[in-house]
């Protein structure tokens, strides 16, 4: 795709959307970035950054000197729009229910900004069917949108690696429509080296909830071996070194939960949606009950040492 006279606009300025556009920048793009923290958008019109992301520092004076990057509270025409927002759950009485409101608010805010010919493609974590929902609402507010474009991409990086990743990861692009799964694919590769695979976007979506869904159920096996271990008197870390010398096995480390930004949220977007997910409801309640049990154990340790002390 000829970056010459085309302008992004990402919608979101966080450890994602902040990255991508100075990226974005680095390559040729114009880019407004947009976000509803006013003190986030100064800070970064200044050329300072709200993140802690290796050489993201120096990526970013670089765009904000060049003027290929301008952040506001407000989108902008543009050519192609990001969403890069948050995507939290609702604590109910039953289960976490995911809340997409900062995506629905993103697109209300372009949505008197669409054309012909403009992309939109939704990189946040998200429930399967919040893409085909975007074209449904655009849609409803009478929005012609028979040559726009609209896909789902999500983001695969590990922070503190993330500019190298949002480069070098393969990437996983689903449109609405065979024709919007090609364009936002042509967006891409323009900048990056990874491989890319096009999907239908509710596949997409499926295949982000999967990866996260993946890590927290073999992280909640490592997790509930670590307690039974306890309970039999058994070296964890020996176990796990032994049994992963078998040729079809590997157990991650066990941990005091799950940390990060997805795997402690994403699997919930799944077993909200389908009664099925029994496994994956079960290995977020392990992961989730795992800080008790660590804190409960350091209690114990603790009070052991005190009686051991006074004796």
């Amino acid at each position: 795709m000829e970056t010459k006279n085309k302008r992004v606009c990402i919608l979101g300025l966080g450890y994602i959307g902040l990255p991508t556009a100075a990226l974005l920048a680095d390559h040729g793009y114009d880019v407004i970035g947009v976000d509803i923290n006013k003190d986030i958008v100064d800070k970064i019109n200044l050329g300072n950054t709200h993140i802690i992301e290796a050489d993201l520092d120096v990526l970013l004076k670089s765009s904000i000197n060049s003027k290929k990057l301008r952040a506001s509270i407000t989108p902008e025409l543009s050519d192609i729009y990001i969403i890069c927002v948050p995507t939290p759950f609702i604590y109910n009485e039953n289960l976490p229910e995911p809340d997409i409101k900062y995506i629905n608010a993103a697109i209300e805010s372009i949505s008197c900004l669409i054309k012909p010919n403009d992309i939109i493609i939704l990189e946040s974590t998200s429930p399967v069917g919040t893409t085909e929902s975007i074209y449904k609402t655009l849609k409803s507010k009478k929005i012609n949108l028979e040559s726009v474009y609209i896909a789902y991409c999500p983001e695969r990086v590990l922070p503190g690696k993330t500019l190298s990743e949002l480069i070098s990861n393969s990437r996983i692009v689903g449109g609405i429509n065979e024709i919007s799964s090609i364009k936002a694919a042509e967006f891409y590769k323009s900048f990056i080296t990874g491989t890319i695979k096009t999907t239908d976007s509710k596949t997409a979506e499926m295949c982000k909830l999967t990866e996260n869904s993946f890590r927290d159920v073999n992280l909640a096996f490592a997790n509930e071996i670590a307690i039974i271990c306890q309970n039999q008197g058994i070296n964890v870390w020996n176990l796990i070194d032994l049994a992963n010398h078998h040729p079809r096995v590997n157990i991650l480390q066990p941990g005091s939960g799950v940390g990060g930004h997805c795997i402690a949220v994403n699997p919930w977007f799944l077993v909200y949606d389908n009664s099925n997910a029994k496994l994956i409801e079960q290995a977020r309640r392990v992961n989730n009950s795992k800080p008790d049990w660590v804190v409960n154990k350091i209690l114990h340790e603790v009070k052991a040492q005190k009686i051991n002390k006074s004796e």
